[in-house]
């Protein structure tokens, strides 16, 4: 199921920086730029964080960080 955790555990802080990078819509340079690794690294990241979400590209990523967004705000 898309969406659906492969992993049960969560992306750790530095994938979770990756994941609002790309959900504000910066390309892989921009973000190696932004976090002072490699593209090749945020690449790699990104492999890691679609198989722990069970995600298959950056757009439902994308999708999956503003729906947890806004389940955190009806939460508070």
């Amino acid at each position: 199921m898309v969406g659906e955790a492969v992993n049960p555990r969560g992306p750790s802080q530095r994938e979770h920086a990756i994941i609002q990078l790309v959900a504000e819509g910066c390309k892989n340079r921009e973000i190696a730029d932004s976090l002072g690794t490699t593209e090749h690294v945020v690449k790699n990241y990104l492999r890691v964080i679609y198989d722990k979400l069970g995600l298959w590209n950056r757009v439902e990523l994308a999708l999956w960080y503003e729906a947890r967004q806004h389940e955190q705000a009806y939460q508070a």
